[in-house]
């Protein structure tokens, strides 16, 4: 399996992207400036997010692409924290970086906020080719971990349900199985960092090319729930620090 890197894919997907991508930040200039904590609501956003639609798919529901993940129904906070990465250099995506580049932390916020509030359905899972040995390890990884070397099941930060938790862990399912190797990959290469101390690159960094593959296909082959969201907290603490969430968000 080759790991995938955050490149451009493409001359024309450029030249979209900078295309919309003016018009994004165009009106983006335009919009009122807001209260940090609560911004105004911007009307018009739907047509003010061509940007991220013409990529991540009608509502941020993704496409067939295989590539650009899905962001509609993610946690808000998940949501802004990402979009501040890419427009201060933590995650290096060419077309994202310069979209973002110029953007305020109100305007991002309501970015986020507009695709946190989008539950479009979720379509059927690709097909997957993976053996069923693969896909067990997968699983196994996923839901129990590594206890003797003390690598943490996805499931204890994603939630048991693998949804997510607010208020900035994303859900794990309805993802492409490109897009989770891709993540992984970043991670284990530098390439995408997160806020310190950075869990998920201690947990890439610990995993082998066979395991990333493993979890990915069985993550990519599971069904999403109807009742599929983040969970308001976790049934206990986290297995290790991350800069990205607090532990307090633990069910009491």
């Amino acid at each position: 399996m080759r790991l995938l890197n955050n490149k451009v894919k493409g001359t024309a997907a450029i030249v979209l992207a900078i295309g919309v991508g003016m018009a994004c930040s165009l009106a983006a200039a335009a919009a009122p400036e807001a209260a940090p904590a609560a911004p105004a609501a911007i009307a018009g956003m739907a047509e003010r997010m061509a940007a991220c639609t013409a990529c991540h798919g009608k509502q941020g529901r993704a496409t067939a692409d295989g590539y650009y993940p899905r962001i509609a129904g993610k946690p808000e906070a998940y949501l802004l924290n990402q979009l501040q990465s890419f427009r201060d250099g933590q995650r290096r995506y060419p077309m994202m970086n310069y979209l973002l580049a110029n953007l305020s932390d109100d305007y991002l916020q309501q970015i986020a906020r507009f695709f946190a509030d989008q539950h479009p359905p979720y379509p059927p899972p690709a097909s997957n080719e993976a053996s069923a040995t693969v896909l067990e390890r997968g699983r196994r990884l996923v839901t129990e971990g590594d206890p003797q070397r003390r690598l943490p099941a996805c499931a204890a930060c994603h939630a048991p349900s693998l949804g997510g938790v607010q208020p900035g862990i994303p859900g794990l399912l309805g993802l492409p199985r490109d897009y989770i190797n891709a993540q992984l990959g970043a991670w284990r290469n530098g390439d995408r960092t997160a806020k310190t101390p950075d869990c998920m690159a201690a947990v890439a960094r610990a995993l082998s090319p066979e395991e990333i593959n493993a979890a990915s296909s069985w993550l990519s082959a599971q069904a999403v729930p109807a009742d599929y969201a983040p969970a308001p907290a976790l049934p206990s603490p986290l297995p290790q620090q991350c800069g990205s969430q607090p532990q307090s968000g633990v069910q009491r």
